[in-house]
């Protein structure tokens, strides 16, 4: 029910602030609405943050975030007069604030003791020296305790201050604890003391105490004492500070991350069945030498220098698998609003590096992918291209000069055939309203264009039509969602009338009603190997789509748009051998090389050729096989997904979650609040889903109040 992460993060978390600390970031401290603040902030400094970093966040940082660190934030001459007076250090103890004054103006919320008595005093009693009288606790609330002449332990003493006044009642009769108490009262004088009370037996006596000095420090508990051997560790608690151990980072930060980030290494895979992509085809008994995070031989008995060496004996050696269509790693994915061209937004920004989809995909040979927008709108967002690259930061993953791509869609998804009443108020409704959306757009964009060319006071930059001008100028690239045979050959013109051409059409189940003028036109089609009836506008997809494309000169590649299926992309590769008899490495193609072709990377990905990328993956069979299995998955030179170490992860992870629990248990018994586990379960994004990217429920199956609406309606039919 608790997830690997939420289980770190709960160990982990004090320690964020400090681990800023080390790393010389600037940053403030918000309550922001946490009632347990004070709580949480001594948490941190118990876990490395300093006081002093500790005090400027709360007080010269944030001043200085709003500019306004000449005036707030420290106490120095010029400055406004914000300040608090407390008992003692802020982050240690109970501490009372005793004035709050804010620009000059005081507030007093505690009345401020007139004198502190802490210390040691020395006591006299009916004229007898030698005892002590020990003041300690706060000003406004002190503690008395007495120690007896010749005797180191002490008795504690009820006591009490009233201005000037202070009254004490002890017993000094340690063996009768119902012997009459020694009463005192007496007179404070620059810490002197002086007064009349009655001893036990009833007797009137004078009394006086002088100070001697401050507090001596308290003894620490349990020091110099030895554990028997069968008694070590009684009375110990999981998770107390004793026992406690904390875990380590992994990149990322769930279940399956590396302690470790991945990085490029030399090696030589040798003895191979290579998969090229190239003329040379499928060779037999190869070795293929990475260097630098490169491809830079393929060869028979290559000389491994000081590489790594990869026995591929009986293994396929193949080009990453490359999803030209896919929605995870992305937080969200439609911009469903009223607003019909989005062209403005990317989905680069809202990249997740944290989603195990990406993992669970290394491990089907999935090295990149198009993270495309949705299909909400006519024109939808701008795309990122990624690398799987496991554990890296989202600007990691992106593919360096990649071309720009965009999303446009057609169909039911954008005239929102199945919204039924919430559609309306949003234009188009209709097909040729999608149609009359695009063309609005470019001639927007042309007129944009002639303005920004004169500039002057005249020309605003809008982001929007910056997008839609570089699909003008060739600079950006169009994914389109499509179905139906009448919508695509309709784009293909409207783009013909404003002089570029449509990059790729995406699912495409008509697509062999009109390849010849796709392939007329330079348009690729990538799409589904076999899915169909699971809404109106797929009525006459068939499982031979992508052969009859392919034998009609499309470049044809076959996508996922689903999380699940994007890691069995080989096994949908292999449909197109059986539905029309397309050859083994052709097919192999659709999801390697031609999906490249597509994303304009085929000269960096997608074959095994010297000077390329060094994305690679290593199989158990035949990887058209149901059988096969990704033994290792290689982007630029570094392993990304190796079987054998993901076991050894398990075991890892089982470990980690079994001490956790049993600090978490140990925590729960000390005092701190149990929390009732809630079911989290992952989202998987598709291209009409709306909203955020988690679901969250309770065990009871209610809604929790932090969930996002779910589209329980997906174009594919897949849930």
């Amino acid at each position: 029910m608790v997830s690997l992460a939420q289980m770190k993060h709960w160990e982990l978390a004090p320690t964020n602030p400090a681990a800023m600390e080390k790393a010389g970031i600037n940053f403030a401290l918000t309550a922001d609405g946490n009632k347990a603040f004070w709580k949480n902030l001594k948490a941190a400094i118990k876990n490395g943050l300093s006081e002093k970093m500790a005090l400027k966040a709360l007080t010269f940082t944030p001043a200085q975030m709003m500019q306004m660190q000449n005036e707030l934030g420290g106490l120095k001459k010029g400055m406004i007069a914000n300040f608090i007076i407390t008992s003692g250090n802020l982050f240690k103890g109970k501490n009372s604030i005793y004035e709050n004054w804010v620009q000059g103006k005081r507030y007093v919320i505690k009345a401020m003791p007139k004198r502190d008595m802490r210390g040691v005093y020395a006591l006299t009693l009916a004229g007898t020296n030698g005892y002590k009288l020990y003041v300690s606790g706060k000003p406004e609330r002190p503690k008395f305790e007495i120690e007896i002449p010749k005797d180191s332990n002490r008795v504690k003493a009820k006591g009490k201050m009233s201005g000037d006044m202070m009254s004490l009642t002890f017993n000094l009769d340690k063996k009768n604890k119902r012997a009459m108490k020694t009463r005192l009262a007496g007179w404070v004088s620059d810490k002197k003391i002086k007064g009349t009370g009655e001893n036990a037996q009833g007797e009137t006596i004078a009394w006086s105490a002088n100070y001697q000095g401050k507090l001596p420090p308290p003894k620490k508990k349990g020091k110099g004492k030895k554990p028997g051997k069968a008694g070590k560790n009684k009375g110990k608690k999981l998770g107390t500070k004793k026992t406690a151990k904390k875990g380590g980072i992994v990149y990322p930060f769930v279940a399956f991350g590396n302690a470790q980030k991945p990085k490029a290494q030399d090696m030589l895979i040798k003895n191979a069945t290579v998969w090229t992509n190239e003329k040379e085809g499928i060779l037999k008994n190869t070795d293929v030498l990475v260097k630098g995070g490169k491809i830079t031989k393929i060869g028979k008995n290559l000389n491994a220098g000081g590489a790594k060496v990869v026995d591929g004996t009986g293994k396929h050696l193949t080009p990453g698998i490359v999803d030209e269509h896919s929605h995870i790693a992305l937080r969200s994915v439609n911009e469903g609003s009223s607003q019909a061209n989005t062209a403005e937004v990317r989905m680069e920004d809202v990249v997740d590096s944290e989603d195990i989809n990406i993992y669970r995909q290394l491990s089907g040979g999935v090295t990149t992918a198009q993270l495309l927008h949705g299909s909400a709108n006519p024109i939808g967002g701008q795309s990122a291209i990624v690398k799987m690259k496991w554990g890296e930061s989202p600007n990691n993953m992106l593919v360096k000069g990649a071309d720009g791509y965009i999303k446009f869609a057609l169909g039911e998804n954008v005239k929102r055939s199945r919204f039924g009443f919430l559609a309306q108020g949003r234009y188009p409704q209709t097909r040729m309203g999608v149609e009359q959306v695009m063309v609005d757009a470019f001639t927007r964009a042309k007129e944009y264009k002639a303005a920004k060319a004169k500039g002057g006071n005249n020309f605003r930059k809008d982001l929007e039509l910056e997008a839609i001008l570089e699909i003008l100028d060739k600079k950006r690239f169009i994914s389109c969602h499509s179905y139906v045979q009448s919508e695509i050959n309709m784009l293909m013109k409207v783009a013909e009338k404003f002089n570029f051409r449509i990059n790729t059409f995406t699912h495409i189940l008509e697509g062999y009603k009109l390849a010849d003028k796709m392939a007329k036109h330079g348009a690729g089609g990538s799409t589904f190997s076999d899915w169909w009836a699971y809404k109106y506008e797929v009525k006459d997809a068939i499982p031979h789509n992508a052969a009859l494309m392919h034998n009609a000169g499309v470049v044809v590649a076959i996508n996922s748009d689903d999380a699940e299926m994007a890691r069995r992309l080989n096994q949908e590769a292999a449909k197109a051998v059986k539905y029309g008899g397309v050859s083994q490495e052709d097919a192999f193609k659709m999801v390697t090389l031609n999906p490249a072709k597509l994303l304009h990377l085929d000269k960096r990905i997608g074959s095994i050729k010297a000077g390329k990328d060094a994305d690679l993956v290593l199989w158990t069979d035949n990887p058209l096989s149901i059988y096969a299995k990704a033994d290792k998955t290689i982007i630029e030179g570094a392993v990304y997904y190796d079987a054998e170490e993901d076991k050894k992860k398990r075991v890892a992870m089982k470990k980690e979650r079994t001490r956790l629990i049993g600090k978490m248990m140990g925590k729960g018994g000390s005092g701190a609040a149990a929390q009732r586990p809630r079911f989290r379960r992952q989202r998987l994004l598709h291209c009409d889903d709306m909203g955020g990217e988690r679901i969250l429920w309770h065990l009871s199956g209610e809604n929790d109040k932090t969930s996002t609406e779910h589209n329980h309606s997906h174009s594919h039919g897949k849930h």
